[in-house]
Parts: C-alpha cells; sequence; structure tokens
C-alpha cells in the first residue's frame, strides 16, 4: 500500500481532492515503476488540482503531479534497474498520465532521464518544470548568441517558479539580470538570487505605443507573454532574442514585425513537455553546473501531500514565490 492524492469526480461533475491509500495494482500500466521521494508544484499542477481539472484532464479517478524525483523499484526496460535515481518532467504526466503527487508511480521508460551526478531528489523538484524551462530558455538565448558583454538580460515574472531559477542561472554565469516583478515585497528575493535590477511591473506592462523604442535588452526571458512580451519585443537591442516560455499575462501578441525587420529579434519558443531526451539530458548536465544549489535552497518552500490542495489555489492566484517542494514521504 501507498499514500496518494487522487482527484475523483462528483455527481456535479467538479473533482474533489482526497489522500488515499492505494496499492501497486491501482497504478497505470508503464516500463518502470519508481518510489516517489519529492515532487513540486506548478501552475499545470494548480489547473489540474482545480474542479474542472484546468481543462487538462482527461479522465477521473487522476493522480496529479507534473514532476517527480525517486528511485527505481522495478523496470521492464534494460535502461533502468531497480535503485536507478531518475527524474521526470513533461510527456503529459499528471495531465493525461497520472502522475508524481503518489508515493509510488509507473510511467513509460522513455519519460524518465537518469537523475545527473550532484543533484539530489529534492534538489531535483526544487528545479522541476519551471527550472528545467529555465534552463531550457537559458540555453536557447546562449545558442542564438547571448553573452554576458552584450548588455543586459530582461526576466519578466522573475519572483515564479521560472523566473527565480533563471535570474539565479544569469546571474551565476556572469549576466547582468533585470527582473520584473508586480511584487515590492519580492525585491530581497530577488537581489539574493543575483537580480541587479528590479523592474515594476506597472512600467514595462503597457501596451505598445511605438514598435521600437529605445535598446535596452540583449535577451529576455518572458513568463508572461501578452502586452508585455509585446512591449519587450520593441526594447531589445539589435539581434537580441526573446525566450518565451509563458503566458501568464495572456496569450494574444499585439505586438508588430517591426522589432523582426528592422532590428533582427528573436523570438525563440521553448517547450518543455515534449523536449527530445538528449536536449533533456543536456538541460539537466547544465542544471548540474551552472545552477548554484545554494540559490536554488534559498527558492524552496517545503510542504507535503496535505498541503497541495491550498497550494495548487495559490499558485493560480499568483501568489506562490519560489519553488515548492513536496515530500511525498512527510
Amino acid at each position: 500500500m501507498f499514500k496518494a492524492l487522487i482527484m475523483r469526480q462528483g455527481e456535479d461533475g467538479l473533482a474533489n481532492a482526497s489522500i488515499e491509500q492505494l496499492n501497486d495494482a491501482d497504478l497505470p500500466a508503464g516500463d518502470v515503476t519508481i518510489d516517489v521521494a519529492y515532487s513540486t508544484v506548478n501552475y499545470k499542477d494548480g489547473l489540474c488540482l482545480s474542479p474542472k481539472g484546468g481543462g487538462l484532464v482527461r479522465n477521473y479517478p487522476h493522480v496529479p503531479g507534473i514532476d517527480f524525483a525517486g528511485t527505481v523499484s522495478a523496470s521492464e526496460d534494460s535502461r533502468y534497474k531497480p535503485g536507478d535515481q531518475v527524474v521526470l518532467t513533461g510527456w503529459r504526466v499528471g495531465e493525461v498520465h497520472w502522475g508524481g503527487y503518489g508515493q509510488k508511480a509507473r510511467v513509460k521508460a522513455d519519460w524518465l532521464v537518469p537523475l545527473p551526478d550532484g543533484v539530489t531528489a529534492r534538489q531535483a523538484m526544487a528545479v522541476g518544470t519551471a527550472g528545467f524551462t529555465a534552463m531550457l530558455a537559458v540555453m536557447a538565448l546562449q545558442d542564438h548568441g547571448l553573452a554576458p558583454d552584450r548588455g543586459p538580460v530582461l526576466v519578466t515574472g522573475a519572483a515564479g517558479g521560472v523566473g527565480s531559477v533563471a535570474s539565479a542561472i544569469l546571474a551565476h554565469l556572469g549576466y547582468e539580470v533585470a527582473g520584473v516583478t508586480g511584487r515590492p515585497e519580492t525585491a530581497d528575493y530577488l537581489k539574493d538570487l543575483g537580480v541587479q535590477q528590479i523592474v515594476p511591473r506597472a512600467e514595462i506592462n503597457e501596451t505598445v505605443k511605438r514598435p521600437l523604442e529605445t535598446e535596452t535588452w540583449a535577451g529576455c526571458v518572458d513568463a508572461v507573454g501578452g502586452d508585455m512580451l509585446a512591449r519587450v519585443l520593441g526594447q531589445m537591442k539589435y539581434g537580441g532574442s526573446v525566450a518565451a516560455v509563458g503566458l501568464a499575462g495572456g496569450a494574444a501578441l499585439p505586438a508588430t514585425v517591426i522589432p523582426f525587420l528592422l532590428r533582427g529579434v528573436n523570438l525563440l519558443g521553448i517547450d518543455s513537455v515534449m523536449q527530445p531526451y538528449d536536449n533533456r539530458l543536456r538541460a539537466w548536465q547544465r542544471i548540474a553546473t551552472d545552477l548554484p544549489m545554494d540559490k536554488l535552497e534559498a527558492m524552496v518552500v517545503p510542504a507535503t501531500l496535505e498541503d497541495l490542495p491550498k497550494l495548487g489555489a495559490d499558485i493560480l492566484a499568483g501568489q506562490i514565490k519560489g519553488r515548492v517542494v513536496v515530500d511525498l514521504n512527510a
């Protein structure tokens, strides 16, 4: 028997979360069974924990949790054996497939990545999808020529999960980091991560007035989208790139093509869900070397299964700072 948070749909069509005891026979089909040590809370988790499943959950009963890390307990795939440490992010686990909010999980071997040397399961979940996405964004910016001597890098939604990790990585690599936040109380937290310039959200979250403004940013990790992304595009330096990772500010992009045509700006889409295996390995190895673990620890908010329903609502309301780490055995 093992403990899990399970969503069951009521007669009214709405789902409710409860902590239950399940057994191995309840697990879905898969090649590898994992004893889950830690999980985390992402925006998608908040949606899946909501009464209507956020449009992501296909079938009930359902175990959410889009990320998890732990130890292989059984494997039908030669790539993994009992005792191996693994991490999973993406592949619609926790949405379409049962996820990490249980002490055991069973998934396809193709969805797993070996935990990199020097990174613990707890640290991997302090990273989670948010941090993994942040690393993909930094890699994409660097692949398109971003270097510390090019100028400041803007991070929008800087106090959130993606923004926190992106800020810490960029600062560690020697970049001058400017962080956008709508919560003035997070300024000290961001400065501790290495952010040198705090940009109030109100200063940049405006409808575009001119297609081009003063060239300011050499690069940008954008977790907001909407009006803010449109405005940032007009502030990019010549040849600069924006890595788009989220849409907290809306899915529409009320911009013109002028920044792309006259300044050669690049808009780079970052997908972490279906990322190919080789690039996953590359990103996790970069996380092991380029994310300062003391900064990562400063982001951590510890939690248990019992805390998840409230935390799901909090992240949807924009009330989570840093990275939640859920201890499945607490």
